[in-house]
Order: structure tokens, then C-alpha cells, then sequence
């Protein structure tokens, strides 16, 4: 089983949750580590709410008590050290998914309860509306497995979580609180983890009984305001070509550290860098 990313109605709350839909992520036994085939089923579930006209909001949470622990690292042998077959990861199916999140102009509110890691902080950067539980826990460890985050992704999560705590990140592998997460702008509120469904649930009702057209009209609005941002004032195409050294941000796809990271990780050891 590889996953799967699940919409419905939310059900059992009417009429308060008349056009709420929720998305789950479900990965059982892996946190909601995020699948290939869940990275193209969340592009799938977003483009279907944009484009239908009775869904109002969208709350989108994990299965089983976390809300996504990352990449299934299972997966990452079978293509991650071939440069084409990582850029296709990335740039088609990870970023296909986002993107569909970043087009829909549906409010987004982000439920997290547990793991909130790599993939997970990407998707939460998409969301309007970011409610965690207390025992909630972020970060993007990927400097232990050997490889960086890819740019139009670091580029979100840095927007989103501003560029010192990405640094911290990625840099440091660091992880940090629900609390810290607050402080730091990323959250919009953090609740006792007993309160959380019914608090995010209650975030996305409000939205959804107020006006739904100027609801899309507000996203389209941010949406045409946001600038992107710039290096010595040139955009994302021309940070691509300075990464390693290389015009391919990929290149390291089959250097000795990204396996080294990737083998350790799958062997329960240390890695060796």
C-alpha cells in the first residue's frame, strides 16, 4: 500500500459544515509519509475542488493522529540517484501537488497534530489557516539523508516559515515546538491536542458560512500581490543555475553523500558522510 490522499464532505456536523471538505493524508504505519502516488492524488483532489463551485473550505489533516512525517524515504532507491528521474520527482510530482494547493482558490485550513516533517511542512506552506496541537513537532531534517530541499520548494517553505527558521532547518536539522512555531509567525493558533479537531473543524465552518466569492476573491488577490522572491534581483530560473555548481539543481542525484544518507537512513544506521 502506497497511500493515499482521500476527499469527502465532513459529515456529522451539518449544516454548520455545509461545503467543508476534508483531505487526508493516510499512510498507515509510515506517519503519512508522502507517496509518489499521494504526491499525484493531492494535484488530483486540488484541481477537482477548484474547480467545482460548492466547496467553501477546505480542512486537510493526517490519518491516525500525525499529519505527514515526511517523503516515503522507501521509495527514494528506486529513482532519487538518477538526475532525470529526481528532477520528474520534484518538479512533476511534488511540486504538481503543491502547486494544486497554491492555484485553489478555496480557503485551506491546515489541521496538524503530531509530525509535521519534510513534506508535511511543504504542504502546511500551502494552507491559509495553520491550527496545531500542542505535542505537534516541525522541521525538515533532510541534511541526514544527504541532500537538499529543492528550490521552488525552499522557496515555499521559506515564504512560509521565514528564511531564518528554514535555515535552522535544513542547516541544522533542527525541529522545533508547536510553541516555537507560533512565535515565529508560521501558525496561526496552537490548542490542547483533545480540542484540535473540533477547533480546526470549527476555523473552516466559519469560513464556510461567509461570503464564498470573496472568499476565492481574497486568495486571488494575495495571490496577484505575492513577489517572488530574488537573488542579486534575478528570480527562481536564475537561482537554479548556481546550485552545486551546475543549470541542473539535480546533479547530485548520484553523488556519494545523497546515497549515503538515503542507504543509512533504510539501514537503521548512522550515516557516514
Amino acid at each position: 500500500m502506497s497511500g493515499e490522499v482521500i476527499a469527502a464532505p465532513v459529515v456529522g456536523a451539518a449544516p454548520a459544515a455545509a461545503g467543508v471538505v476534508r483531505v487526508t493524508l493516510r499512510h498507515s504505519g509510515r506517519l503519512n509519509a508522502m507517496s509518489r502516488a499521494m504526491w499525484r492524488q493531492l494535484r488530483s483532489v486540488f484541481e477537482s475542488i477548484q474547480r467545482s463551485q460548492d466547496v467553501r473550505c477546505v480542512l486537510i489533516e493526517g490519518d491516525g493522529g500525525a499529519f505527514c512525517a515526511g517523503g516515503d524515504i522507501s521509495e527514494y532507491p528506486a529513482f532519487r540517484f538518477d538526475a532525470a528521474q529526481l528532477r520528474d520527482f520534484h518538479e512533476g510530482d511534488v511540486w504538481g501537488g503543491l502547486q494544486a494547493m497554491l492555484d485553489c482558490d478555496v480557503p485551506i485550513v491546515a489541521h496538524i497534530a503530531g509530525a509535521c516533517m519534510g513534506a508535511g511542512v511543504e504542504i502546511a506552506s500551502c494552507c491559509d489557516l495553520r491550527i496545531a496541537g500542542t505535542s505537534a513537532r516541525f522541521g525538515a531534517p533532510i541534511a541526514k539523508l544527504g541532500f537538499p530541499m529543492a528550490p521552488r520548494e525552499a522557496q515555499l517553505v521559506a515564504g512560509a516559515v521565514g528564511e531564518l527558521t528554514a535555515r535552522q532547518m535544513l542547516l541544522e536539522a533542527a525541529t522545533f515546538s508547536a510553541s516555537d512555531m507560533l512565535a515565529r509567525g508560521f501558525l496561526s493558533r496552537v490548542v490542547a491536542d483533545e480540542q484540535l479537531a473540533v477547533d480546526a473543524l470549527g476555523s473552516a465552518c466559519r469560513i464556510a458560512a461567509l461570503a464564498p466569492q470573496a472568499a476565492r476573491m481574497t486568495k486571488q488577490t494575495f495571490r496577484a500581490l505575492k513577489v517572488p522572491p530574488a537573488l542579486d534581483g534575478c528570480a527562481l530560473p536564475a537561482i537554479e543555475t548556481i546550485v552545486n555548481g551546475s543549470a541542473d539543481p539535480y546533479a547530485y542525484a548520484d553523488s556519494a553523500e545523497h546515497r549515503e544518507g538515503i542507504t543509512a537512513f533504510l539501514a537503521k544506521r548512522p550515516p557516514v558522510f
